[in-house]
């Protein structure tokens, strides 16, 4: 399964980035290789429409679920029909390398 987080930067050490739409960097991870890719997210400085562009962006890598620390209003209707799973992780100093090794188990 591959997931997407958001992320403040380009390294395992980065932080998870609370803002989905508008977040630094995606990462791909993917459970079954353990792969990883950083992708870094063209709609951060967006006027409108940053959510929805990001959802895009993620779904057009097969993600089945995202890790973000919130996710706006416009972006769950289109998570939802795309039956990708939002997972909310309120912890701003959690960092990548964490949440992939919460991943592995």
């Amino acid at each position: 399964m591959k997931v997407a987080i958001t992320s403040t930067g380009n390294t395992l050490e980065s932080n998870l980035d609370q803002r989905f739409g508008r977040c630094a960097y995606f990462v791909v991870y993917d459970t079954d290789t353990k792969a990883f890719e950083f992708i870094p997210n063209p709609n951060i400085d967006a006027e409108q429409g940053a959510g929805p562009a990001s959802v895009n962006l993620v779904a057009s890598r097969d993600v089945q679920k995202i890790i973000s620390g919130e996710f706006g209003m416009k972006v769950k209707p289109i998570l939802d029909s795309l039956k990708i799973q939002m997972v909310v992780l309120k912890d701003p100093e959690k960092q990548i390398k964490d949440i992939i090794e919460m991943l592995k188990h």
